[in-house]
């Protein structure tokens, strides 16, 4: 290894977006290039990770350049590697202000730099010259907001093909859904393999400021209502339900939006027969790595057996993938709806899959659950908390689905549907193996609301 790809090797592992943490590595190599060379020069480099169980993930990691440490830049620093003339200091370039105005300056111009091609959507201006500031709270990704008016979203790990937060943004412009913040534009990088279609790089899409997320709405809510003993969810004045229906009603516009510009195909029993095999195999790898989930085993394969054998009619569309109430936004007008890329944890081919608008609901049902949930961790033996935590989750979860009903009457959301419940305890199951790996304390969330799931509560 160079002493480049041994300086990335080092610092890839602490990094938020990396997805392969605790994973023994077999191999690492890169390839750059120089997507602007002023003061500090900018370049962007394609990592290939392998790992010892035969997989391989490629990440895309822009660094910029000095010739002299930052001080100013210390957090962002990745490492110093010999040059010609001294040391040269690279450091992370999504949080070095001086290196983050060329990205909207090569999409302006509609550049092409190397493997790197830069697509303007053509609808609206660019704040070209501004530097980005970056949000320090994402983890699959990394976003640069632009002044008030854009912000670029870099997406970390590159599969070939068109990204579903591009192509999904880009058909819905179509449809002057108020519920989205519009794309600007995108950027695409070549494969090393002609034969394959680029990798999406980035988005441009426009910034909605002065908005709320959902998830910060509704654990203010749920902090209200644990601070008034004697009052219902429905009594307290930061009662959230009106919110939560809403909410609802923005999601179902942009599913109807969905199907209008993108294909939809009626299910079939393959499709419903898949659907369940998928779920039983993501449990029995979770079985592997959260022990507690055995005790839900039975009720959860019995949950997946009758997916498939459900008679429910279901439209396939396209959808968002990975709803929950950290991907909205509160504005003063309603709800917006962001990040359409799907789980990032899922190959991109299936990610660009028709679904069933139910995966959504699901999603966002969860969401509720946590929100009422998370503050339990800190007095999981408190039942009166526990108490009112279901009242909240329950209002907010009946309300969403009475606004997603009511502007979409033609899908059905009742507790009784064997394909929601089933989508819900999936989501549960992808949950448990993720906060076993990352917040065990957390661990109770999920494995709360799989008792529910499985009882038929």
């Amino acid at each position: 290894m160079t002493a480049l790809t041994d300086m990335l090797a080092d610092w890839m592992p602490g990094q938020r977006w990396f997805g392969g943490k605790g994973r023994e590595w077999a191999s690492v190599s890169e390839d750059g290039f120089f997507l602007d060379q002023s003061d500090p020069a900018l370049s962007v480099h394609r990592v290939r990770v392998g790992y010892t169980d035969g997989h391989t993930e490629t990440y895309l990691v822009p660094l910029s350049w000095r010739s002299a440490p930052a001080e100013d830049l210390a957090s962002a620093f990745v490492g110093a590697v010999p040059g010609s003339h001294g040391e040269n200091y690279a450091y992370d370039a999504m949080r070095d202000r001086d290196a983050t105005v060329p990205w909207l300056t090569h999409l302006v111009a509609a550049s092409t730099v190397g493997p790197m091609h830069f697509h303007p959507a053509g609808v609206a201006y660019i704040p070209e010259g501004l530097p980005g500031d970056v949000i320090s709270t994402e983890q699959s990704n990394t976003s640069l907001v632009y002044g008030e008016t854009a912000i670029l979203k870099l997406f970390r790990r590159l599969e070939p093909g068109l990204n579903p937060d591009v192509e999904i943004l880009d058909a819905l412009r179509r449809t002057e859904n108020k519920h989205i913040a519009p794309l600007l534009g995108h950027i695409e990088i070549d494969d090393a393999d002609p034969a394959e279609q680029p990798a999406t790089v980035a988005m441009l899409q426009a910034f909605v400021p002065n908005a709320s997320d959902g998830w910060r709405l509704a654990t203010s809510s749920v902090r209200d209502l644990y601070a008034e003993g004697d009052l219902h969810a429905d009594e307290v004045g930061g009662d959230f339900a009106g919110e939560s229906e809403r909410l609802g009603e923005a999601t179902a516009s942009v599913h109807a939006d969905l199907a209008r510009v993108l294909p939809t195909e009626p299910a079939d029993r393959d499709w419903y027969t898949a659907v369940a095999a998928q779920m039983t195999e993501r449990l029995e790898a979770a079985l592997a790595v959260v022990p507690d989930l055995a005790e839900h085993a039975d009720g959860l394969r019995a949950l997946y057996a009758a997916v498939a054998g459900t008679d429910e009619p279901v439209l396939r569309q396209r959808v968002h993938g990975d709803l929950h109430l950290g991907q909205v936004l509160r504005t003063t007008n309603g709800w917006i709806v962001l990040d359409f890329e799907g789980e990032p944890a899922r190959p991109l081919a299936a990610r660009r899959e028709t679904d069933t608008p139910l995966r959504d609901v699901a999603g966002m049902l969860r969401s509720f659950d946590y929100a009422a949930r998370h503050m339990l961790v800190e007095q999981p033996d408190d039942p009166q908390r526990a108490y009112r935590a279901q009242e909240w989750a329950e209002r907010n979860r009946t309300a969403f689905c009475a606004g997603y009903s009511a502007a979409a009457p033609d899908l059905t959301l009742s507790s009784e549907s064997a394909l929601l419940r089933a989508f819900e305890a999936d989501k549960a199951v992808y949950e448990c193996v993720y906060e076993a790996r990352n917040r065990p304390h957390w661990l109770m969330i999920p494995l709360s609301s799989l008792s529910r799931l499985t009882s038929g509560d």
